[in-house]
C-alpha cells in the first residue's frame, strides 16, 4: 500500500519542479509580474507561484483517488478529498485574481516605474469565503471539538455553517499576512506541512495525503523561490497554503494542531491589527544590503522585531522566521502528543 502514497507525492513533486520553470516564462510573457523589493535594482519577477504549486498538489490528489478507485477498488474518503480539491481550486482562483495586474501605482525602479496593486484588503476575506462551501455542504470533519480547559463541545450544525468558513477564511488570510522575502512563504510552509504530514501519518489520518502532496509540490517549487528568487509566490500561494492547512485540519479533525502550527501567523494578525492592517512587514534596504525596520522602533510585524534586534539581510530574516516556525511546530507536536 505504500505506493498509494508514494506515487502521488512523486507526481506532485515532479510536476511542480517542471511546471514552475515553464510558468516563470509564461507569466513574464503575459505580464503577471511583481517587483522584488528587497533587491537594489528591484527586478520584475514572475509572480503567482501558487498556480504551479496548487495544480501539482491537485494532480497528486487526483492520482491518489485514481489509485484507490481503479487499483484497490476503495471509494472510502474520496468525497472529503474531492471537496478539498474544490476548495483549493476556488482559493487559487481568488489568489490569482489578486496576482493579476489589475491596478498599478508608480514606483521608481531601474526596470520600470510601476508595481502591481492587488485587490482591496477588505475584499479578500469576502472572496475567500466561497472556498469553504465545498467542505460545508458535505459536513466535513466532526462537530465535537475538545476545547482547552472546557472539554468536548458539540457544535452541531454550527460547525459546518460557522466554524468551517471561519477556519478556511481565517487560515488563508492569516498566512497571507506574513511574507515578501525570498523563500519565506515556501520555507515556513514546508515546515508546518511537514509537521502536519508527520502527525497524520503517525495517527493514520486520511488528511495526510492532502498535506503530503502539498508539501512535495512546495519542495519542487522552492528551488525557484529561494534567494535569489526567480518567481514570487503572490497571494495565489499564500491563500493556497492557508486553505490547504484548513481543509486538511477540518477533514482530519486535528483543529488543535492546525491552530498551534499557525501561531506565528496568528501573532502577525494581532501585530498588524495594531496598525489597522495598513503596515507592511517589508524592510527598507540599506546601502550595505541589510534591512532597516520601516517604522523605527514601532513593531507591527514579526519581521520588525527581527530587524530591530540586529542588522539583518533578507536571507537572515528568512532564516529566523523559518527557525521560529520550526520551534513552534516542535512544541506543537509535544503538546498534542503529551497534553
Amino acid at each position: 500500500m505504500i505506493e498509494l502514497y508514494l506515487i502521488p507525492i512523486i507526481i506532485s513533486f515532479l510536476i511542480s519542479l517542471i511546471s514552475t520553470k515553464k510558468f516563470i516564462s509564461f507569466f513574464k510573457s503575459i505580464g503577471v509580474v511583481a517587483l522584488d523589493l528587497h533587491k537594489r535594482n528591484k527586478p520584475k519577477l514572475a509572480s503567482a507561484g501558487g498556480i504551479p504549486v496548487g495544480l501539482s498538489t491537485i494532480f497528486g490528489l487526483l492520482t491518489f483517488i485514481g489509485l484507490k478507485t481503479f487499483i484497490y477498488g476503495n471509494y472510502e474518503d474520496t468525497i472529503p478529498i474531492l471537496a478539498s480539491i474544490s476548495s483549493m481550486l476556488l482559493i487559487i482562483f481568488v489568489g490569482f485574481l489578486d496576482d493579476l495586474n489589475v491596478k498599478r501605482k508608480k514606483v521608481k525602479t531601474k526596470e520600470g516605474k510601476d508595481i502591481r496593486v492587488g485587490l482591496p484588503q477588505w475584499l479578500k476575506p469576502i472572496l475567500t469565503f466561497p472556498a469553504a462551501i465545498p467542505l460545508m455542504v458535505i459536513k466535513a470533519g466532526y462537530s465535537v471539538l475538545n476545547i482547552p480547559f472546557i472539554g468536548p463541545v458539540d457544535f452541531g450544525i454550527w460547525y459546518p455553517l460557522v466554524l468551517i468558513p471561519i477556519g478556511v477564511v481565517g487560515a488563508s488570510n492569516a498566512v497571507n499576512l506574513l511574507g515578501g522575502f525570498n523563500g519565506v512563504e515556501a520555507g515556513m510552509g514546508i515546515v508546518y506541512l511537514a509537521t502536519l504530514s508527520l502527525y497524520t501519518l503517525i495517527t493514520k489520518n486520511i488528511s495526510s495525503i492532502i498535506f503530503l502532496t502539498a508539501l512535495f509540490a512546495l519542495i519542487g517549487y522552492i528551488k525557484y523561490n529561494w534567494y535569489p528568487a526567480k518567481i514570487l509566490p503572490g497571494d495565489s500561494l499564500t491563500y493556497f497554503l492557508g486553505a490547504t492547512v484548513a481543509t486538511g485540519v477540518i477533514v482530519g479533525n486535528i483543529e488543535r494542531l492546525g491552530v498551534l502550527v499557525l501561531t506565528p501567523f496568528i501573532l502577525e494578525f494581532f501585530l498588524k491589527a495594531r496598525a489597522k492592517f495598513k503596515a507592511s512587514c517589508l524592510g527598507k534596504l540599506r546601502k550595505d544590503g541589510t534591512l532597516r525596520p520601516p517604522y523605527g522602533k514601532k513593531i507591527y510585524s514579526l519581521t520588525h522585531i527581527i530587524m530591530n534586534l540586529k542588522r539583518v539581510t533578507e536571507k537572515e530574516v528568512v532564516f529566523w522566521l523559518i527557525l521560529m516556525e520550526l520551534i513552534v511546530c516542535i512544541v506543537s507536536l509535544i503538546v498534542v502528543f503529551y497534553f
